[in-house]
């Protein structure tokens, strides 16, 4: 079978280590488009931080998905209107909130419209993480986020404290919420429902399609379960070699264009 869907992260991905997209990279995803093949960024960032991007691929188009929020959200691109929708509630928040505590970590919460934390003193990679998506940051405490509708939780500091905070944390986590570190300074908590796996499977049924039709590319652990979910995936040369493992293909680099070579490769071939 032919490969009609393909899910590509984003960042040591889609996008070089100057977070460019390459013109090889640009003018392989207008190629496969032009096929009939369906180029979904899939991705932990919200639609702010992705709309940017889709607009540069003429990813806009009607019947064009993305999907946001490390799967908790399945968009079209064209309408906005949500096609997969897994959020947290109030108490799942003021839980993570409580366990960041305890733990002595930075944390936020985001929502559709903006990035929220309880620390008065704001963590740096807090900013960084609304710099990169393009999202607004707003200091809420814990009794003001009651009516707030919450995609993912981010536990966020330098990378020797999350891993130390990471070793303590509690087995019911595990149970009860996705958990994926998806950068060195980033945890991020969603839906138990939520996955880039889920979001691909749910994506390809709805438009008919077999495992075997379907690809992914990415690099991170939060790659992972939609790489598991396709008949077709691939790792780039980047990527960590646990992925490597499960890998039906190695693409090259980020640098090198590797998500261009995986198309034309082994989709348009």
């Amino acid at each position: 079978m032919s490969i009609k869907l393909v899910a590509v992260d984003i960042d040591g991905t889609l996008l070089n280590h100057k977070r460019e997209i390459t013109p090889e990279v640009y003018s392989a995803v207008q190629e496969a488009k032009k096929a009939g093949v369906k180029i979904v960024i899939a991705t932990g960032r919200p639609i702010a931080g992705v709309a940017p991007l889709l607009e540069e691929l003429k990813l806009q188009d009607k019947e064009d998905y993305v999907i946001t929020f490390n799967g908790a959200l399945v968009q079209d691109t064209a309408t906005g209107e949500d096609l997969v929708k897994e959020v947290l509630s109030y108490n799942d928040y003021l839980n993570i909130e409580l366990l960041s505590r305890k733990l002595g970590l930075h944390m936020h919460a985001i929502t559709k419209e903006g990035i929220y934390t309880a620390n008065r003193n704001i963590g740096k990679y807090t900013i960084h993480e609304a710099s990169l998506v393009n999202m607004p940051v707003y200091y809420r405490t814990p009794e003001e986020m009651v009516n707030k509708e919450i995609v993912k939780i981010m536990m966020v500091d330098e990378p020797e404290l999350l891993d130390a905070a990471i070793a303590k944390l509690p087995s019911e986590l595990y149970e009860h919420y996705t958990v994926v570190k998806s950068r060195p300074f980033y945890l991020e908590i969603m839906n138990k429902k939520a996955s880039k796996g889920t979001a691909v499977t749910h994506l390809a049924e709805k438009l008919g399609l077999h495992p075997e039709e379907t690809m992914a590319i990415g690099d991170e652990e939060n790659d992972r379960t939609m790489l598991e979910a396709v008949g077709n995936p691939v790792v780039m040369e980047n990527g960590i070699p646990q992925l490597k493992k499960i890998a039906k293909y190695i693409t090259k680099s980020n640098d090198e264009s590797g998500v261009a070579y995986a198309i034309r490769e082994w989709v348009l071939d």
